[in-house]
């Protein structure tokens, strides 16, 4: 029996969809830990092992989520549905779908649509982009540095906030 493979491509992630289940006794959680290897395939995963494409079963999924975290990368979502599998890689932290789970105020919400990772700002540009008083503006990004969105470096007036 043929299974197929979707994959869907958009500007803030990458979905990829394999048809079929699970195996018996591999959960989604146990996903992001050590597991047992139930390849659907052994004769390939066994050609893939021996040929160092693979380093160990069993891992495949751990690794994907440590190199996202390395890279900066939200945690891949990991489903089973319409029956099958499905991960989803997030290009960034900051997709609409993520910030919507961190109870962002508007104007953080907004200053996410233009910074991007790397980017840095002063509390008194951000007062003056949202027309906000400068305590107000420091408010709001301690917060954001709270969440672990941004970090902070530099000493009173020189303070930058840069965005993770």
């Amino acid at each position: 029996m043929a299974h197929s493979v979707q994959l869907r491509v958009y500007d803030e992630k990458i979905s990829i969809w394999n048809d079929g289940g699970l195996p018996n006794g591999i959960t989604l959680e146990s996903l992001k830990q050590p597991h047992s290897s139930k390849p659907r395939n052994p004769i390939i995963a066994d050609v893939c092992f021996k040929g160092g494409l693979i380093e160990a079963w069993g891992r495949g999924t751990i690794e994907i989520i440590e190199k996202c975290k390395q890279a900066g990368l939200p945690e891949p979502k990991l489903e089973e549905r319409d029956g099958g599998f499905l991960v989803t890689l997030f290009k960034n932290q900051f997709t609409e779908e993520n910030l919507s789970k961190l109870d962002l105020n508007e104007r953080q919400k907004k200053f996410f649509e233009k910074y991007k990772s790397g980017d840095a700002i002063s509390s008194s540009d951000y007062a003056k982009i949202f027309q906000i008083t400068v305590r107000t503006a420091r408010r709001d990004l301690v917060d954001l540095i709270d969440k672990q969105l941004l970090y902070k470096k530099g000493e009173k007036k020189s303070t930058k906030y840069y965005v993770r």
